[in-house]
């Protein structure tokens, strides 16, 4: 089964940067896309972005468009997601998933996602 692990978490102050690795235990290529998401306490999980795995074709989260960039390396079955300028709200949990449902464009919506990690906490905090 698919498993995915998320590493590159931790505390940041705000403006600082963090790169987030989502590393898959096999080959992802069945799969039409790997998306990442947060939760924040007490909050429902959302979307952050997703990544297209044969074209490479992003999709973000509107407000967090020019602060987060995702991309992929297939050779090492390896997401990752960066993150620049981060601010207090962006303290949640960040996880990643295989979406299993394909859609026109890959979805940040958690619904189409299977194979969730365990997540890797990020902490903006001065």
């Amino acid at each position: 089964q698919l498993q995915f692990v998320e590493s590159g978490g931790g505390l940041v102050q705000p403006g600082g940067s963090l790169r987030l690795s989502c590393a898959a235990s096999d080959a992802t290529l069945d799969y039409p896309a790997i998306g990442w998401f947060r939760q924040a306490p007490g909050k429902e999980r959302e979307g952050v972005s997703c990544i297209t795995l044969s074209e490479g074709r992003a999709n973000y989260a509107e407000d967090l468009k020019g602060r987060f960039t995702i991309s992929r390396d297939s050779a090492k079955n390896t997401v990752y997601l960066q993150m620049n300028n981060l601010k207090p709200e962006d303290t949640a949990v960040y996880y990643c998933a295989a979406q299993t449902m394909a859609t026109a464009m890959c979805s940040i919506a958690p619904f189409f996602y299977s194979y969730w990690g365990q997540g890797t906490q990020v902490t903006v905090s001065s």
